[in-house]
């Protein structure tokens, strides 16, 4: 079955390490990052802006931070780093099998986790660095729906919601491929499992997994493709839309509910009522301000430094910090029915990227 989620704030006990925290001397790290020049950071959310000028104003340590996509950021890095010309200090980028493959691995960026933070962040979260994980949840329209409409994923692929399903185009957001090659490593039985639950009946496919016959299947269906999370938002719920569709996006779109979007998580979705996306935070190698790079990643893994994230749905991989009980969605309560991304397994996803977009294109081309 699907790991269950709480994993993710209450995983099983680390051996004590209060000795980190001893060796840990915030203070001097303070004063040595204040001797150093102005701090430049990214990250693919809009929030990165207000999060530096907190850390600014807290530290008296001149910082901007810049919304920028993950691929674009990981080409900045790449291009400042082959120019000898590094501009950037910190990046956070949730594209983990790109920046394994083209920045960890090649040097150009290290991982750093504070000594005092060892004892609050998960193994499998801490090297390299997981600042972050992002729920996209499947969505209805709660003013055209009492309930959730659909309560298995097989039934997105049915004749009744062709053209009514949609997504962020899975050719220009490899999260959706990357998750595909996650399914049929780790939840390839879960996936067939939930066919056989919709259809009653064990699935047959000359394809290579049941995550590959339910990509092509859904595939087929011509979902309404779209360019961002907001736009999924706008589909499904527009208060003035009349049209059902089923939509995944980020849990952050739910703030929109205060201006009128009538957006509801599909609790009763199986086998997963979302997904859970990891996010790097990285020090580039050669950043002119190491100490304060170092000091910003330490303030970004408090429950301070990561509130404005927090109250989009985002879950911090410190287990001190938990979830704003004012965030919108309320996806909270489904965190057990969230499947997790493994980074453990980033390199396969890396290598395997093209095959699932070629199936996706072929699929959706009616060649399959």
């Amino acid at each position: 079955m699907i790991r269950n989620i709480p994993s993710l704030l209450l995983v099983s006990t680390l051996a004590s390490t209060s000795a980190f925290a001893e060796d840990f001397d915030l203070n001097a790290l303070i004063k040595a990052a204040q001797s150093e020049p102005a701090l430049s950071v990214y990250d693919s959310t809009g929030k990165i802006k207000k999060q530096a000028k907190a850390f600014a104003q807290k530290y008296g340590i001149e910082t901007t931070g810049t919304k920028i996509k993950a691929g674009a950021n990981i080409k900045m890095v790449l291009s400042e780093t082959k120019a000898n010309n590094v501009k950037s200090d910190v990046v956070i980028i949730s594209d983990v099998p790109a920046a394994s493959a083209q920045l960890l691995s090649t040097g150009y960026t290290y991982s750093y986790l504070p000594e005092d933070m060892k004892n609050k962040i998960p193994a499998q979260f801490s090297n390299p660095l997981v600042v972050s994980n992002s729920p996209v949840v499947w969505s209805y329209n709660t003013a055209l729906n009492d309930s959730c409409p659909v309560d298995n994923i097989w039934a997105l692929t049915d004749p009744k919601w062709k053209g009514h399903v949609t997504m962020p185009d899975p050719l220009n957001k490899s999260m959706y491929t990357d998750f595909f090659n996650q399914f049929a490593m780790h939840h390839d039985k879960v996936i067939a499992d939930a066919y056989q639950a919709h259809y009653g009946k064990p699935l047959k496919t000359d394809l290579d997994s049941a995550t590959a016959a339910f990509v092509v299947a859904l595939a087929k269906n011509q979902p309404l493709l779209t360019n961002s999370d907001g736009d999924v938002a706008s589909a499904v719920g527009a208060p003035d839309t009349k049209e059902n569709f089923i939509g995944i996006m980020s849990s952050a779109k739910y703030r929109e509910n205060k201006n009128g979007m009538k957006l509801g998580i599909c609790a009763s979705m199986k086998p997963m009522v979302g997904l859970l996306y990891p996010k790097f935070m990285m020090i580039t190698k050669g950043t002119d301000s190491p100490n304060a790079a170092k000091l910003f990643v330490h303030y970004m893994l408090t429950s301070e430094g990561f509130h404005p994230q927090a109250i989009d749905g985002k879950i911090s991989t410190n287990m001190d910090n938990q979830i704003p009980s004012v965030e919108p969605s309320g996806v909270a309560a489904y965190l057990d029915q969230l499947m997790k991304y493994n980074p453990a397994t980033a390199q396969n996803d890396w290598e395997n990227r093209q095959d699932w977009q070629d199936l996706w294109a072929l699929a959706r081309a009616g060649q399959l």
